[in-house]
């Protein structure tokens, strides 16, 4: 069997027709595998969906208990029969849940690695190498230029401006799912332990995160009522950056803006923000791991998905390493 005919791009996402599935379907479909709770890959309106429990319970909070038709749970490393294709899924790294889609038959085994780190996190299941034929990878940030620095040495910027301007409150953007919760553990991680306030819009999942086993401290609400701008000072309040041109952003004490993602190393992109106290803190590999997951894997073919595709197939050229772009739309950077 060749691998396009195992697995290939369709209008709707990844097809497998063997098997007749999806995976991470940009529009509702009969059978839909998801690798992660990332809205722009995991989509409401699907018959039935196979993920990780949490990526499952990731999809009620946000979509509501009937986000689909049926839903089944994979654990990590269990193979599951669908239509004689063996699928399994293996941890990515990424958020809470995410997962690698390994697809086998006939000998032929693809795995779709869905977004993934190869990093130090506490709140998620370290990356695994799974052995394939054919590596279906992401390239958020597949240019040389993109070498992210050490997560905790990052967070070092927003303690040290915390000390620096004890009076102002200091507002992080970081995305709900996964970027937040992984500031908030990175903060206690460098021994800040005081109360972390934390806006409504975040509360569901990090209350889900606390309840998987993931201790993220002390946490308020960020938007209770009577509070005064003065009832902030010195704090470090997380909301999702979208908030921060609202007027929940106003009420805080000189607030300081600060954004962890990993497109803080674009300059234009801070300062076209606004934001004051860039931190680069990425939930995506940057372009060493890509190189090197793509080296250790060892691949017969690599193909390109979801951000810089051109640079990385040129990359794998150069390796002696065939590869191609795949074009997939639909895709965007929620949890960068």
């Amino acid at each position: 069997m060749k691998p396009d005919q195992l697995l290939h791009p369709a209008p709707a996402g990844l097809y497998c027709p063997a098997g007749d599935f999806y995976i991470d379907p940009v529009r509702p479909v009969a059978r839909a595998l998801i690798t992660h709770g990332h809205a722009d890959h995991a989509r409401a309106g699907h018959g039935a969906v196979l993920a990780t429990r949490e990526t499952l319970d990731i999809m009620q909070i946000r979509y509501g208990a009937d986000f689909c038709g049926a839903r089944q749970m994979a654990a990590y490393g269990e193979r599951i029969d669908l239509g004689g294709v063996a699928v399994s899924f293996h941890p990515a790294g990424h958020v809470l849940g995410s997962a690698q889609i390994a697809v086998e038959k006939d000998g032929l085994r693809i795995v779709a690695s869905g977004d993934y780190k190869r990093g130090a996190d506490p709140t998620c299941t370290p990356y695994e190498p799974v052995p394939c034929d054919v590596f279906i990878t992401e390239a958020t940030f597949g240019l040389p230029v993109f070498h992210h620095p050490e997560p905790k040495a990052e967070m070092g910027k927003l303690l040290t401006s915390l000390r620096q301007f004890p009076e102002r409150s200091h507002l992080v953007g970081a995305y709900s799912l996964g970027k937040a919760q992984r500031v908030i553990r990175l903060l206690r991680d460098c021994g800040h332990d005081a109360p972390v306030y934390i806006h409504g819009a975040l509360a569901p999942l990090c209350d889900y995160y606390i309840s998987r086993g993931i201790d993220l401290g002390d946490l308020r609400p960020a938007t209770a009522e009577g509070s005064s701008p003065a009832d902030f000072r010195g704090a470090v309040v997380v909301g999702p950056p979208s908030a921060f041109s609202e007027r929940w952003a106003r009420r805080f004490n000189e607030p300081l803006v600060a954004f962890a993602s990993g497109w803080m190393m674009v300059r234009q992109r801070a300062k076209q923000g606004g934001v004051e106290l860039p931190l680069v803190i990425s939930d995506h590999c940057d372009w060493p791991e890509l190189t090197g997951t793509i080296r250790e894997l060892a691949p017969q073919d690599v193909w390109v998905t979801h951000g810089r595709e051109e640079a990385l197939v040129r990359w794998c050229e150069l390796a002696g390493i065939p590869a191609r772009p795949l074009h997939l739309v639909g895709y965007e950077d929620e949890g960068d």
